[in-house]
């Protein structure tokens, strides 16, 4: 048990500190009102979970990096708070794109990663 809560805590920190590296660059690199950075962070991780669930690893690597890892470089809080501050600011069209982008290729990410880790891994 306690090899698993160290395996989801090494995981977790790397992640967070792959999520806060990534974004501040983006940002930097191409400031704009979509919140790009978030969007590709969740996507990418969306499809790599999916990746990882589908290939089938071991229980001791879909904590490492699944759990742990994953669930620290995506960030469902951020996405909603940069929805809210969206509305708030009234980019309407902004919020729609970003609500409809992220679910649609959340799925569609997480999807064909599960299909390509039972097919190839």
């Amino acid at each position: 048990m306690f090899i698993n809560i160290l395996l989801v805590a090494g995981g977790a920190v790397l992640g967070v500190l792959a999520r806060l590296l990534l974004s501040n660059w983006m940002k930097r690199r191409w400031p704009m009102d979509f919140p790009l950075a978030t969007f590709l962070i969740n996507s990418t991780g969306s499809f790599l979970l999916g990746l990882l669930v589908g290939s089938g690893a071991e229980q001791h690597i879909q904590l490492l990096i699944g759990t742990g890892f994953m669930g620290s470089f995506t960030t469902f809080s951020t996405f909603k708070l940069e929805n809210i501050e969206l509305h708030l600011q009234q980019k309407h069209a902004t919020l729609f794109s970003y609500l409809s982008l992220s679910y649609v290729c959340g799925i569609v990410l997480a999807g064909l990663g599960l299909m390509l880790g039972h097919l190839y891994l």
